[in-house]
């Protein structure tokens, strides 16, 4: 169950072929119910809120482990883990992906999959930069008309917000700056400093 319920007590209903935990009249949790003895299932999401304050304690998890079995930790996100711990630093890149796990909470999986990919094709390496290209994602499948639509470019849903600005500047039809002002007073300090009047 999540961690935040930890100490809690909750209640479990037992069912044939899976369990759900409640905490007071709330679902927090939904398993399939394991046929072996002594077997257990961990939900990565779970500990999402324990792993933000240690996140060393995520590379080595059974919890992630068993999403990767599972395909809900897919090569796109060890691509983009990969990459932002490089960027970034163990620790903070860890983070950052702990932040794009828990998008999954609002988004569904493959919109927040197809972000990290344009993310990744991008560079951005920050859980903004996802989440943002997961929303644009999940715009488009909002709109019905978007499947009429001919499909874009690999990295045309990624703007440069400087390129856009610069776009609606007008022309700069100012002179070039020039030093050659100063360069004559260099050469005028230099003459006194060397005790020649000019």
């Amino acid at each position: 169950m999540p961690v935040r319920l930890v100490g809690r007590q909750v209640r479990v209903h037992l069912h044939a072929s899976h369990l759900v935990v409640y905490d007071g009249r709330v679902e927090v949790a939904r398993h399939e119910r394991l046929m072996a003895k002594s077997g257990s299932r961990l939900d990565l999401d779970h500990y999402l809120e324990g792993l933000l304050r240690k996140p060393g304690a995520l590379p080595g998890s059974t919890a992630l482990e068993q999403a990767r079995a599972a395909g809900k930790f897919t090569p796109v996100h060890d691509a983009w883990w990969a990459a932002v711990r490089k960027a970034h630093g163990d620790a903070a890149g860890t983070r950052a992906l702990i932040e794009v796990l828990l998008l999954h909470r609002h988004m569904p999986h493959e919109h927040v999959v197809a972000g990290l990919a344009e993310a990744l094709r991008a560079g951005a390496l920050t859980a903004d930069a996802v989440a943002l290209q997961a929303r644009k994602f999940a715009e488009t499948d909002d709109h019905p008309a978007a499947t009429d639509r001919p499909a874009q470019p690999i990295g045309s849903n990624v703007v440069s917000l400087t390129q856009r600005r610069l776009a609606q500047l007008p022309a700069d039809t100012r002179p070039l700056p020039t030093v050659t002002a100063y360069d004559q007073l260099l050469r005028l300090h230099r003459r006194t400093a060397e005790g020649i009047r000019p």
